[in-house]
């Protein structure tokens, strides 16, 4: 049974920054891609950000590069989200999920996926 238990979100002003973690369990963590994605109220969940299986390759949506990054500790199973400048339109449920390949950036190429963490960001 694959789980993911994301962790670190909350309530923000604009220009904070918050970091994210999602723990993974059930899987051998390594061989496979992460991503982080959102939802907002009312819109499809949407492409934030992947990373492939070592690490070595890293992908964004155009509206956090530069201001997000995303990480991996294969040995602790983790992968993170580092948001920096954070802007009212970041405020989203974020899900991480892992991918069934060693590198993903598209919504269907993930099988598993957690909870949710609410991230708010005011002006």
């Amino acid at each position: 049974q694959v789980q993911l238990v994301e962790s670190g979100g909350g309530s923000v002003q604009a220009g904070d920054s918050l970091k994210l973690s999602c723990a993974a369990s059930g899987r051998t963590f390594s061989s496979y891609g992460m991503g982080w994605f959102r939802q907002a109220p009312g819109k499809e969940r949407e492409f934030v950000a992947a990373i492939s299986w070592r690490g070595g390759a890293t992908s964004y949506v155009d509206s956090v590069k530069g201001r997000f990054t995303i990480s991996r500790d294969n040995r602790r199973n983790t992968v993170y989200l580092q948001m920096n400048n954070l802007k009212p339109e970041d405020t989203a449920v974020y899900y991480c999920a892992t991918s069934k390949t060693p590198f993903a950036t598209r919504r269907p190429d993930y099988d598993y996926w957690g909870q949710g963490t609410q991230v708010t960001v005011s002006s």
